[in-house]
């Protein structure tokens, strides 16, 4: 075993990074049940921060390789990419409502305890996906390839999670925006933990887009969001469905290079 742990280094290395993972998610999926479920979702993440502790634990190296410790500064990431999380929903669900002449209102009734909460338990499941997608295994590709060869590898992992799904896959439209959309989101993620260092950035935008998608806008006003669409526009052709997947990744796309260019831009304003 040793010889064949010294002749393959990086492939131990991927095969039980991968074989951890497997074993952290197949415990929580008998542990995150019932009230353990309803109140404290969180067994997953935890565990897989354990193994990500541990398998730099191996290598001599810390969290600290991705950012995720205490520090102040890393720490107000978390805030910022929910601010700019949800930020990005909102402009590129505004977009859409320029071009189809939908109506944003704001709700009369608003569930300001649930929509407070739906951090809570939006956290785990974003943590979870950044953990394994932009984490341990993310870096390590990026060390041993390059970082476009990471991002394809990863945003197609990433998307094929969403994509491969009994509902998804009996509706087409649902395919075609998410294999666009899904890749586009990974690269934000991406570059965010790239630029800051610290997957707290990361996990934030996708609190921040999550959240927004559930409770920011709806389509209907059920007092769960805090504006609603009341004249939603339903796509008969594909040509402005199309459209509308184009606006949105274009407006990610964007966020994403301000992202990526920040302390360009920060030098310029000052």
């Amino acid at each position: 075993m040793k010889t064949i742990i010294k002749k393959y280094p990086v492939t131990y290395k991927f095969v039980l990074a991968i074989l951890l993972f497997a074993l952290a998610l197949i415990i929580s999926l008998v542990v995150n049940k019932g009230v353990i479920k309803q109140y404290v979702p969180y067994t997953a993440s935890i565990l897989l921060v354990l193994v990500t502790w541990i398998l730099y634990k191996t290598q001599k190296q810390s969290l600290n390789e991705i950012g995720f410790n205490f520090r102040l500064r890393n720490l107000s990431f978390l805030p910022l990419g929910i601010l700019i999380g949800a930020f990005a929903f909102f402009g590129a669900r505004y977009l859409r409502a320029l071009y189809t002449g939908e109506t944003l209102e704001l709700s009369n009734s608003i569930d300001y305890s649930n929509i407070i909460f739906a951090f809570y338990f939006i956290l785990p499941q974003v943590a979870t996906e950044e953990l394994l997608f932009r984490g341990y295994l993310f870096k390590k590709t990026i060390d041993v390839s390059n970082v476009i060869i990471a991002n394809i590898l990863f945003s197609t992992l990433f998307m094929l999670i969403h994509v491969l799904d009994t509902d998804v896959l009996s509706n087409t439209g649902m395919i075609i925006m998410l294999v666009m959309a899904i890749p586009v989101g990974h690269l934000l993620f991406a570059t965010a933990l790239l630029k800051s260092k610290t997957i707290y950035f990361p996990i934030g935008l996708h609190l921040g887009n999550n959240w927004a998608t559930r409770h920011l806008i709806n389509n209907y006003e059920f007092g769960n969001s805090i504006f609603y669409i009341p004249n939603t526009v339903m796509f008969e052709t594909w040509s402005p469905f199309i459209t509308v997947i184009f606006l949105f990744n274009g407006f990610f796309l964007l966020v994403t290079f301000l992202i990526w260019k920040w302390d360009r831009i920060i030098s310029i304003l000052r």
